[in-house]
């Protein structure tokens, strides 16, 4: 967030049921996630923008993406689910402090992460994880009309990465990137290398094809 700030102007949603917004259930759906983006943007006067989204946040960005294509330039979704059963089944069963403990761990750059994990109410976990069970996942982020890069953390616990037969599939408008060095959450985890990757990936020019990206050795990743 903070560098993207340096040269963007920048916003941080809270999706339903997570940080400061309502915790109702009746809003817990995609739909809604969606939905809540589409009136942030007619609210501010927003008419196109750039979306970094992580897990939720990123299938409720590629959803929005999809149903709203000239609103988005491109979008760039960290630890996307793209299978359900690439989900740990502990996401539908544990509580949110305790994901934060396993997910998270306790240091100084977690604590922020933190206190945000203490506001999620767990229903908006587990029926979120229910309502995407209904989208085509592995292939939503290669539906989408604007540019899409999805970075994993290769040591994800909640969420396994993609296998290279599936990323082979999809295409020029649609990049992979695995980051060796980091787990759930890759902008906390390697700091420096994510930030190079997102200020690159906003740097390009609209429509560009995220694999053009001039990719530092140490994110490159061959696809056979």
């Amino acid at each position: 967030m903070q560098a993207a700030s340096l040269s963007y102007r920048t916003y941080a949603i809270d999706l339903w049921g997570f940080g400061d917004t309502a915790k109702d259930p009746t809003y817990y759906s995609i739909n809604q996630q969606a939905m809540l983006l589409e009136e942030f943007m007619d609210a501010m006067g927003i008419n196109k923008i750039a979306i970094i989204g992580h897990g939720l946040g990123a299938v409720a960005g590629l959803v929005y993406t999809e149903r709203y294509p000239e609103s988005v330039d491109r979008i760039l979704a960290v630890g996307y689910p793209h299978h359900i059963n690439a989900v740990n089944s502990r996401l539908r069963s544990s509580e949110p402090v305790e994901l934060a403990d396993w997910l998270l761990g306790r240091s100084p750059t977690t604590e922020a992460a933190w206190s945000e994990a203490g506001k999620s109410d767990p229903i908006a976990i587990s029926a979120s994880l229910e309502d995407i069970q209904d989208l085509d996942l592995p292939t939503l982020p290669d539906r989408s009309t604007r540019p899409v890069l999805l970075v994993h953390g290769k040591n994800d616990p909640a969420v396994d990465p993609p296998e290279l037969d599936e990323v082979a599939q999809w295409g020029m408008n649609t990049h992979w990137i695995l980051l060796e060095g980091s787990g759930r959450f890759p902008m906390l985890d390697e700091p420096g290398k994510f930030n190079r990757l997102l200020t690159d990936f906003l740097s390009l020019s609209s429509g560009e094809s995220p694999r053009q990206l001039q990719l530092k050795d140490e994110w490159k990743r061959r696809i056979r």
